[in-house]
């Protein structure tokens, strides 16, 4: 495994694409402060542009670092910004997979999240297959986790789609400390 970091990242119709302090505005409004968004994710919805842009700023550092993946989503035809999708080590999803670690090595997870008005029309599955096959096909990597709160079915049938196959229930913490019983899922090389 060879970690190449953050690179663009075409489909049919998305830009996947570094993010910087510019795209404040589009996150804030699209995605980053509505609720109903951010439900089922880890952190709570943005309650100012200042929020998004901290976040944005700190994101910005980071894209020196080949082991760091945050893309932004962007609509080719448009140009407008839809979400994000990242991959990161998720040391505490070590447990309870029906894998052999010693032999894959510990979980990286895939993570994204897309603005109401582009549910439902095939961009996040869109954008998680370009970035599976990143991950496999330029960074190397044997497998790759992802998990989804229980609720969330609309996550269930991305990951599906994408290949990912159901592995174990598990509980994650949202970055408050709330418990979120999910899903996990896993895809290896192998599967795809």
């Amino acid at each position: 495994m060879k970690h190449c970091g953050t690179q663009p990242l075409e489909t049919g119709r998305l830009l996947l694409r570094r993010l910087s302090i510019d795209d404040c505005e589009m996150m804030y409004n699209n995605w980053a402060s509505d609720p109903e968004v951010t439900r089922y994710l880890r952190w709570a919805p943005h309650r100012s542009w200042a929020e998004t842009a901290e976040l944005l700023n700190e994101w910005e550092k980071h894209y020196t670092d080949p082991a760091y993946y945050q893309w932004g989503i962007e609509e080719k035809r448009s140009g407008i910004l839809m979400g994000t999708i990242s991959l990161f080590a998720a040391a505490e999803m070590r447990t309870a997979w029906h894998l052999n670690l010693e032999r894959l090595g510990p979980p990286w997870e895939a993570g994204y999240v897309l603005g109401r008005k582009w549910w439902n029309k095939g961009y996040a599955t869109e954008a998680l297959c370009a970035v599976r096959d990143y991950w496999f096909g330029t960074v190397g990597a044997p497998w790759l986790a992802a998990c989804h709160a229980n609720e969330n079915v609309a996550s269930s049938a991305v990951l599906q789609k994408a290949g990912f196959v159901y592995d174990h229930d598990t509980t994650n913490h949202k970055f408050d400390g709330t418990p979120v019983p999910c899903r996990a899922y896993h895809l290896t090389k192998e599967e795809l």
